[in-house]
């Protein structure tokens, strides 16, 4: 029941394009045959080139975890470039800014996901507080944290790239 503006993609899966746009019309079809990036990151550059501040990604956490993983590190690749977040029906995951403050009610599920390592990490109003510390993906990662009572969390660190996953389990 979605209203699709622009389809984009190599259209490599057997996909009509055209049987779709009968469907849609009006709807502009951008086909991009580049092998060495994934659909996303096209659909990202796009937007990008259009001059497009940000955007919300819905269900870019998929039925494959290779795709998935791909998919949030485009939130760092592109972080100079574009906003984004990407939603699905459990979370919100986006990149954190050096520091960071929103009021949360208490019990709210919240990671924090490094991309790489993640050095100098600092927060305040969380369950499993961080003092400095830092989070390195495949070692040590701030997963299924919660915020500890109803009021701002604040959240900064020091170097590298930062994601925080809001869940809504």
């Amino acid at each position: 029941g979605i209203k699709v503006d622009v389809l984009l993609g190599d259209f490599d899966d057997g996909f009509d394009a055209h049987e779709f746009v009968r469907s849609q019309h009006p709807v502009e079809i951008v086909f991009t045959p580049d092998q060495e990036k994934t659909d996303l990151e096209k659909a990202i550059e796009y937007l990008i080139e259009r001059k497009i501040p940000a955007v919300n990604v819905i269900w870019a956490t998929g039925r494959r975890a290779d795709h998935t993983l791909a998919n949030l590190t485009n939130l760092a690749r592109y972080r100079d470039q574009i906003k984004i977040v990407i939603l699905d029906d459990h979370s919100r995951v986006y990149l954190l800014p050096r520091s960071f403050s929103k009021w949360y009610p208490a019990g709210t599920i919240i990671s924090l996901i490094p991309i790489g390592t993640v050095d100098g990490i600092t927060s305040r109003n969380l369950k499993y507080g961080l003092n400095a510390d830092s989070l390195t993906m495949g070692y040590r990662i701030g997963s299924s944290n919660s915020v500890a009572q109803d009021g701002l969390v604040e959240i900064t660190h020091a170097d590298g790239d930062l994601l925080i996953m809001e869940c809504f389990d």
